[in-house]
């Protein structure tokens, strides 16, 4: 019997820092592109030997942006991969990529090197919501890069920030209109959030501006969910709208909660049991490949209740929810209070039949929810 897998692979350097950001991403000057190819494909088959009998379902390049990543790297990455595993017929290939002229031309580059999905951090229509956002490339900048995007591969996606100061349900709804004629079948919306260590932190702390009320935040997220679902893009998960069958496999296996295997730096991966995280600074992760022959800087057992926790975590956000008697089975702890579960369906935010789900207005309260039936 064989088990789905995911291949992650992190590029850590972006152009600049965006003040809203948090993920593992740096700005460097020089990177060097053939030292950077050859250690995540020495990463790449360290993880490959110690899972032997997986079927790779998915490979998603993040970052940091990825787009600045040579073709021919990218190529090589997919082609190792494809060498090392059995992959599925309809494997999924996404990369990550910033609608800048630049990285845009090499789209169709990208499609020959093996990528199918490109998915767009297009984040506003508007130049002064980029300008605020600290994003590169202008409006303009922007649709062209999702043309050419729509011109090199058949499944492209693009994100959006919503809830920026200044929005109203008035001016959000128009932002809708303008994703919805572009011709996506899927979109990710996410909700402007105020991330410690950010640069918009200090600038909040500083009032140089202040977030949107959680009320009008609360109606935003309800006006999308019923826009995109009136347009036949309903959310498969709380931020992710897609038409059926236009779901991202990747995501959907870390939230089912399947295995994974990440490479790169500060990349995490949960495979066989084990959980796995790499060095997150670029220099000490190449440092590690010299030393070690990988970049990992922790690996561990699963803890059977953290597990069970963290599928929870990850189940609930999708529309579909979870099988929560399967996770209990899975790990053999018990996952959820069952008596806050039953005073939570009472109140009509959780949903409980063979699955347990969050109900449209439990999706508001998500982390209250987890809060309260998580054991």
């Amino acid at each position: 019997m064989t088990t789905s897998l995911a291949l992650y692979v992190h590029w850590p350097f972006c152009v600049n820092k965006c003040p809203y950001c948090d993920f593992n991403s740096h700005v460097r000057v020089n990177v060097e592109q053939d030292a950077w190819r050859d250690a995540l494909l020495a990463d790449l088959a360290h993880e490959a030997r110690l899972t032997p009998d997986f079927t790779l379902t998915s490979i998603f390049f993040g970052g940091g942006t990825p787009s600045l990543m040579p073709p021919e790297s990218v190529a090589a990455i997919i082609e190792s991969a494809a060498e090392l595993w059995r992959t599925d017929p309809e494997l999924e290939v996404t990369l990550e990529a910033n609608p800048q002229s630049a990285e845009a031309a090499k789209f169709a580059a990208l499609a020959s090197a093996g990528v199918n999905r490109l998915s767009l951090g297009l984040q506003r229509f508007d130049d002064a919501s980029l300008k605020f956002l600290g994003r590169m490339h202008d409006a303009g900048e922007g649709l062209r890069a999702l043309e050419a995007a729509q011109a090199a591969v058949d499944r492209v996606s693009f994100d959006l920030i919503t809830a920026l100061p200044g929005d109203t349900l008035e001016s959000f709804d128009a932002v809708l209109d303008r994703a919805l004629s572009l011709g996506t079948d899927h979109i990710s919306l996410y909700q402007l959030t105020i991330e410690p260590g950010t640069r918009f932190e200090t600038m909040v702390r500083k009032g140089e501006f202040t977030p949107i009320d959680e009320e009008l935040g609360a109606e935003l997220f309800e006006l999308t969910t019923e826009r995109m679902t009136a347009a036949g893009l309903p959310p498969y998960e709380i931020s992710n709208h897609a038409r059926p069958g236009q779901e991202s496999r990747h995501n959907l296996q870390y939230w089912r909660y399947g295995d994974y295997v990440g490479i790169g730096p500060g990349a995490h991966g949960r495979r066989g049991g084990m959980r796995t995280m790499r060095h997150r600074k670029p220099e000490n992760f190449l440092s590690a490949m010299a030393r070690n022959g990988n970049g990992l800087v922790e690996e561990a057992a699963l803890d059977p209740r953290e597990a069970a926790r963290e599928a929870l975590v990850m189940g609930l956000r999708l529309s579909e929810g979870l099988d929560v008697n399967a996770i209990e089975q899975r790990f053999g702890v018990a996952a959820v209070d069952r008596d806050a579960v039953a005073l939570l369906q009472d109140k009509g935010l959780l949903e409980r039949g063979d699955r347990l789900r969050l109900t449209q207005h439990g999706r508001l309260l998500n982390d209250a929810i987890l809060a309260e039936i998580a054991l």
